[in-house]
């Protein structure tokens, strides 16, 4: 198990335009706004299952915090028991779910959140305690909102032994107490005191992310949908068939590609986070290619060219879930090859070209989209 320091985990950004909360904590190993090599990142994500597993048993339930946690919950399932259940919550559309528990994200720039309901009672029955897993918490208002849903749903959850587990716990002692009173331990890599990061970002002048534009550049871009689809762990999975999934899906992609030595980008899209990450680390070690990861995002973040500041470029995008909303991609750089992988379903021309446009205007000409 890897330990891990303030300096490795944290880098203090602004968001923009987001009034209930003016900062954003960004992780440089988590694969998500900043680019990183995967391996570093699930070494850390490993680093918190082996945490929980060597501090709880019974648990047959974990549950991931989208998007930013989407992996992170995943990994952490995978180290815990490969017979537990894996799900995360959501805010995309999913056809084949009805039945949902809606709760708030009290301090996001997207609210409303919900978790899958149809299978929930039995896996709340078969477990005797359940992980929740988030990349930070700091208030603990949306643990304490989600399992207040689930305790008017399900009371049986009462008797259950509830985890909160993170990457990052800055938690007061006054939100503990209040967690405690509600059942919820809690577990992480790195705790931190309380810290004004709203009074420390002030004096940052930052600036939109800018539009994606149409570039006159030939961009070599190719489509491949691998045999094996992926897995839709927004519905829930069983941890052991998620993984060899995810095996499958990535080593058709590996007799599919040829990047000998190459630089790489594997760039996952909002809450398809995992699979470009297990890619990714797949690609390293198979073709001892230069291969880095992170992914688009919701995440409206402010972009300034002081020194110390994480984000220094961005692109606003449309997403390829729903060419209707803005996402964002940061700090992109020139690869000789870009793979995106994406679980969306449904992708417009529109969205497409404007993730092809950024990536041409950040000197990527080659682009392979996985459509998993």
């Amino acid at each position: 198990m890897s330990t891990y320091n303030e300096r490795d985990l944290l880098r203090l950004a602004k968001r923009f335009h987001n009034t209930k909360r003016t900062y954003l904590l960004m992780n440089p190993l988590q694969a998500k706004h900043l680019s990183i090599q995967p391996a570093k990142t699930i070494e850390m994500f490993r680093s918190l299952g082996e945490k929980i597993k060597d501090s709880y048993d019974g648990i047959g339930l974990v549950i991931g915090f989208a998007e930013t946690a989407t992996a992170v919950g995943v990994a952490v399932a995978e180290v815990i028991s490969k017979d537990c259940i894996y799900v995360h919550t959501t805010r995309e559309a999913v056809p084949e779910e009805g039945n949902w528990i809606e709760f708030n994200e009290e301090h996001s720039h997207a609210v409303e959140q919900r978790l899958s309901g149809t299978h929930i009672k039995e896996w709340i029955k078969s477990t005797k305690s359940i992980v929740f897993v988030d990349d930070e918490i700091s208030t603990g208002k949306t643990l304490l909102n989600i399992i207040a849903q689930l305790k008017a749903i399900y009371p049986e959850i009462e008797n259950k032994r509830l985890i909160a587990a993170s990457i990052i716990n800055r938690v007061s002692e006054k939100n503990l107490a209040i967690m405690r009173k509600n059942g919820i331990e809690s577990v992480s890599l790195l705790q931190l005191e309380e810290i004004d990061y709203d009074k420390q970002v002030e004096n940052f002048t930052i600036f939109e992310a800018k539009e994606s534009e149409y570039l006159d550049i030939a961009v070599n871009y190719e489509e491949y949908e691998p045999k094996v689809r992926l897995m839709n762990p927004r519905l829930g999975v069983l941890v052991q068939d998620y993984r060899r999934n995810l095996d499958e899906f990535v080593e058709d992609i590996i007799n599919h590609v040829d990047i000998q030595g190459e630089n790489v980008l594997v760039l996952g899209t909002e809450e398809c986070m995992y699979p470009a990450i297990i890619l990714g680390e797949r690609l390293q070690n198979t073709f001892n290619a230069n291969v880095y990861s992170h992914s688009t995002t919701r995440s409206p973040i402010g972009i300034c060219m002081d020194e110390e500041y994480p984000v220094k470029s961005g692109f606003k995008l449309r997403s390829l879930y729903d060419d209707e909303r803005t996402t964002y991609i940061y700090n992109l750089s020139k690869y000789d090859k870009v793979i995106i992988v994406t679980d969306s379903k449904m992708i417009t021309n529109r969205a497409i070209e404007t993730l092809r446009n950024a990536l041409a205007m950040s000197g990527n000409s080659h682009v392979l989209m996985i459509r998993g």
